[in-house]
């Protein structure tokens, strides 16, 4: 019974009633203890943080804001928003991305990027030897935003510099209004920018056209009534017809093949074209298709395809110019007035708070390490 006695230890935590443990008056009489150390310690850590601040170079903020260019409702989806119900066919266009969203992602892009660190000579102001790191470098110190309530877009610049800050959120703003006036981006553009290629290419043939006609010498008294009203009939069917396979081509871009809009405009491409096989089956008598009214048939055929895409150019410069194409800043960048970086007294106060936590833990630490060496078996397993 005694060897059994002898084998218990009494000071075995594990032997301990439940109701005996480490109670929170304990430890905060092993703190109040060493309150001086407790308040010393992190206010000096503080003091130290706060007067290291100052050898931290200042960081300036320059902010602009402005508002996106506003595009107008396209025509496809005018088409779509008219068909009712059958207009949810298209829940497929909701999923993208509004144009305010493409805008910062065009002042993020690689594009910009360069020029702006071109023109700032970042290479050298950030001390980056690659240019890859130097675009990583100015993406930490550009913030580029959207209001989700008021639709407006923020840069945001920082750097040493308060003029160079404002200079570069400006400059944002002037590589935006370059990159979209180079890009095709709304609908109205596409349209623009499609009808002014076909018009230089149908310019030059019809210039080809009349040299050839000229060449031949042709002379306009020379060519009968009946003839020339032949030709000009073909030329302005072909025409016709030309236009509205290109007009179904536009349209296929918005629209799906299925659509009204896109069936009905191929029956009227069927029906121009069967009109104008029929003219030119009527027209295959060698003496009516003289050389000169074949030269001149095929000149008023680039003179009337140029008039109608003259016209279609026209309008799509009117709908660009109606979707307000301009970017409207609403605060031009200036020059700080004040520092946004280091935040001395931020600094100063979480340097004090965690200097304050890790010395109670420590002291915590520490005390309970002797309170542990004091007993034998403890003091036995730590080998002391």
């Amino acid at each position: 019974m005694s060897q059994n006695n002898t084998n218990q230890d009494p000071l075995d935590p594990f032997d301990l009633p439940e109701n005996e443990g480490i109670d929170m008056l304990d430890l905060l009489t092993i703190l109040a203890s060493r309150w001086r150390l407790l308040l010393a310690a992190p206010v000096a850590v503080g003091a130290v943080a706060f007067g290291a601040s100052y050898l931290i170079a200042p960081t300036f903020t320059a902010k602009t804001t402005f508002l996106p260019p506003q595009q107008q409702q396209s025509s496809a989806a005018s088409a779509l928003a008219s068909l009712g119900a059958l207009s949810g066919l298209a829940g497929g266009m909701a999923g993208i991305k509004s144009p305010a969203d493409q805008y910062v992602s065009l002042m993020q892009s690689v594009n910009v990027e360069d020029r702006i660190i071109d023109r700032f000579k970042l290479m050298e102001a950030y001390e980056a030897k690659y240019r890859f790191q130097a675009r990583k470098e100015l993406e930490q110190n550009v913030r580029i935003s959207l209001g989700k309530k008021d639709g407006l877009i923020s840069v945001e610049v920082d750097a040493k510099n308060p003029q160079v800050a404002a200079d570069m959120a400006n400059q944002h703003v002037a590589e935006l209004r370059r990159l979209t006036s180079e890009l095709a981006l709304t609908e109205a553009q596409q349209r623009r920018a499609f009808f002014e290629a076909e018009l230089k290419r149908t310019q030059l043939k019809l210039v080809e056209a009349q040299q050839i006609l000229q060449s031949s010498g042709f002379n306009p008294g020379a060519l009968k009534a009946e003839p020339k009203a032949a030709a000009e009939g073909y030329a302005t069917l072909k025409a016709q017809a030309t236009s509205a396979e290109v007009k179904l081509q536009t349209m296929r871009r918005g629209l799906a093949d299925t659509a009204p809009e896109i069936q009905q405009q191929e029956s009227l491409l069927g029906a121009l074209k069967s009109q104008l096989a029929k003219l030119e089956g009527s027209n295959r008598d060698p003496k009516n298709d003289s050389d000169y009214i074949s030269r001149y048939r095929e000149y008023k055929y680039q003179e009337t395809l140029f008039e109608l895409f003259s016209k279609q150019f026209e309008m799509a410069r009117l709908d660009e110019s109606r979707e307000g194409a301009l970017i409207q800043v609403v605060d031009v960048a200036t020059p700080a007035e004040y520092k946004s970086k280091p935040k001395r007294a931020l600094m100063a106060i979480s340097f004090t708070f965690a200097a304050f936590f890790v010395l109670v833990i420590g002291l915590l630490s520490r005390h309970f390490w002797r309170e542990a060496k004091t007993r034998r078996e403890d003091t036995e397993k730590l080998g002391v």
